[in-house]
C-alpha cells in the first residue's frame, strides 16, 4: 500500500512539473514585452558617436498610458534622432495611440517619417500626412535631408512605400524615388535610407547607401531563435530571407526591425518580442 501511495504521489509531482514547464514555455514563447535591440556600426565617415532610434510597425498599438513604455525605452537609449519607418498608423484601428506617441516624442527629438503600406490601405493618406506634419515631424517622400549631428554631416533619405503608386495618382514609384536619390545624393557624407520594405534589397544595393533601415516583416511572426529567423512575412512568404536583423553586403548594411505590432497582428508572435531598434554609429 505504501509503494502505491508513493507511486501515486510521484505521478502527481511529475504531472505538476510538466504543467509548470508548459506554462513557462508558453509565457516565454508568447512574451509580448517590449525589448530594445542594439546594433553597432563602424564607418570611416563617422568621427563622433551618433545614436539612432528606429521605430517601425507600431500599427497604433498600445504601450501604456501616454505610450509610456515605448517612450521611456526611447528616452533610456538617448538617441540623437528618431526615424519612423512606416506602418506607424493602421488602416483598421483608431489613430489615437499613434497620435499620442508622436506627440510625446516630437517635442524631444528630431523625427523623420516614411509611409508603410497600411498608411495607404485605409485610403486616408492625406489626413495621415497632415497629422504627422502637425507634430513638426519631417516627412521624407523621395527626399533627403542633410543634418548635422554631434558634428557629423549625415544624409537622412527616405522613400514612400511600394504601394504609393497604387493609391496616389501621379506619384513616383519607390524604385524611381530610390534611383533619383542614388543619382543626386552626396555619398561622401554618411547616408541613411529609410524605407519600409526589406524585400527590395536588390534595388538598395544598386546605390551607395551606407545604411538602409526597414521594417514590414514583423520578424517573420513565428521564430525559433538560433534555428528559424521567421516563418512567414508579407511579400516574402514562407521562411523569409529578411525577417529581422542585420544584413551586410558589399556597399552597405540593411537593418530590419521586427517591429512593434502586438495586439494588431492577425496571428500571435511566437519567440518574437516587439522591438525598439537602436543603432549606434561610430
Amino acid at each position: 500500500m505504501g509503494k502505491f501511495k508513493l507511486a501515486l504521489k510521484n505521478k502527481k509531482v511529475k504531472k505538476w512539473i510538466i504543467i509548470t514547464l508548459v506554462v513557462i514555455f508558453l509565457l516565454i514563447s508568447f512574451d509580448m514585452r517590449l525589448k530594445t535591440v542594439y546594433y553597432k556600426l563602424d564607418s570611416e565617415k563617422i568621427n563622433s558617436p551618433v545614436t539612432i532610434a528606429l521605430i517601425t510597425d507600431l500599427h497604433s498599438d498600445w504601450y501604456g498610458k501616454n505610450q509610456k513604455t515605448l517612450v521611456e525605452a526611447i528616452d533610456e537609449a538617448k538617441p540623437d534622432i528618431v526615424l519612423l519607418g512606416g506602418d506607424i498608423f493602421d488602416d483598421e484601428k483608431s489613430y489615437k495611440n499613434t497620435e499620442t506617441f508622436l506627440r510625446e516624442i516630437a517635442v524631444k527629438y528630431d523625427c523623420y517619417y516614411v509611409t508603410g503600406n497600411h498608411e495607404y490601405w485605409g485610403k486616408d493618406i492625406d489626413n495621415i500626412l497632415s497629422i504627422v506634419e502637425s507634430y513638426g515631424i519631417t516627412i521624407l517622400s523621395g527626399d533627403c535631408e542633410v543634418v548635422l549631428i554631434n558634428g557629423q554631416v549625415i544624409n537622412i533619405c527616405g522613400v514612400d512605400d511600394v504601394d504609393v503608386d497604387t493609391y496616389v495618382s501621379g506619384s513616383k514609384s519607390t524604385e524611381t524615388q530610390i534611383k533619383e536619390l542614388g543619382e543626386k545624393v552626396n555619398f561622401n557624407n554618411y547616408t541613411i535610407l529609410l524605407s519600409h520594405r526589406p524585400e527590395i534589397i536588390d534595388t538598395y544595393k544598386k546605390y551607395d547607401f551606407d545604411l538602409v533601415l526597414c521594417g514590414h516583416a514583423h520578424g517573420g511572426q513565428w521564430r525559433i531563435p538560433g534555428i528559424l529567423n521567421g516563418l512567414y512575412s508579407p511579400h516574402q512568404g514562407i521562411f523569409p530571407d529578411y525577417a529581422g536583423g542585420r544584413y551586410d553586403y558589399a556597399s552597405g548594411t540593411m537593418i530590419v526591425s521586427r517591429g512593434l505590432a502586438r495586439e494588431s497582428t492577425p496571428a500571435p508572435r511566437i519567440f518574437n518580442r516587439p522591438e525598439l531598434v537602436i543603432i549606434e554609429l561610430e
